[in-house]
């Protein structure tokens, strides 16, 4: 079940939505709701939604902004705008911060609802043990890092050379979807089917990739190579890292950074 945090300033329409949208029909809890996005900023951070639905014309702190703060914050929670305003600027704006979706008020609850099936069939899976520690020279640990991945689709290949180009800056399913064209969903299927996994674990493979380049090199800082390779966060990066190869980034860079070598 989907876990949804509203921000709304107006009180009539905010609480017309918690209490007359079928929200257990849509598979969602609503988690909590707030008046203009400072606040909402503070409940988003305790209760941890999947999908934060806001307003974008809010006191204190509009929706743009909210979007931007958790998205420096790295939360991962997906955003609708929703907003009385048919402007094609603030679609322009919400298609940068890689915003969900954006619906215009009053909110169609059908409507709603596919964007909301479709967030819920797009959850990215739990990255994927690996098998086996390391060996002497690394191997073990880097074989699936190193595959190069190939598609015959087009839509995947631009995708495949989108995370090779751009993997150390922020980067989304839906970014690269509305790039081309197509639906999130549509997109999220193909790639499972020509390469065997979701875009999330491709893009943490090919990052961890160049970050044990960087690690092998022996000139920079862990925390360095976290933000130079798009994870940001150093605990984030460490997790990540830790899920992957059963190790720590520090941990490897003192048992086999001086034999392995990466090739592209």
């Amino acid at each position: 079940m989907l876990k949804l945090y509203i921000a709304e300033d107006e009180e009539i329409i905010r609480r017309g939505l918690i209490c007359t949208v079928d929200w257990l029909r849509l598979g969602v809890k609503v988690v909590g709701d707030a008046p203009d996005g400072r606040t909402a900023l503070a409940g988003i951070r305790e209760t941890k939604p999947d999908v934060v639905l806001t307003d974008i014309k809010m006191p204190r702190m509009d929706g743009l902004a909210l979007a931007r703060e958790l998205q420096a914050e790295h939360n991962h929670a997906k955003v609708i705008f929703l907003t009385s305003y048919a402007d094609f600027d603030y679609a322009q704006e919400a298609v940068r911060l890689q915003a969900a979706d954006y619906l215009l008020k009053p909110i169609d609850e059908n409507v709603l609802a596919q964007v909301l099936r479709r967030l819920e069939n797009a959850k990215e899976e739990p990255l994927p043990e690996e098998t086996g520690p390391v060996d002497g020279d690394g191997k073990n640990w880097t074989d699936e890092l190193i595959r190069e991945y190939h598609s015959g689709n087009p839509y995947v290949k631009h995708v495949l050379a989108a995370i090779k180009r751009g993997y150390q800056g922020k980067m989304s399913i839906e970014m690269l979807a509305a790039e081309q064209g197509v639906s999130m969903s549509y997109l999220s299927r193909k790639i499972k089917e020509e390469t065997g996994l979701t875009f999330g674990c491709l893009l943490a493979r090919y990052r961890l990739k160049k970050s044990l380049e960087l690690l092998a090199a022996g000139t920079w800082r862990v925390y360095e190579v976290a933000e130079q390779t798009g994870f940001g966060d150093y605990k984030n990066y460490c997790i990540v890292f830790k899920k992957y190869l059963h190790t720590t980034p520090k941990a490897f860079m003192q048992q086999v950074a001086g034999g392995l070598k990466l090739e592209e």
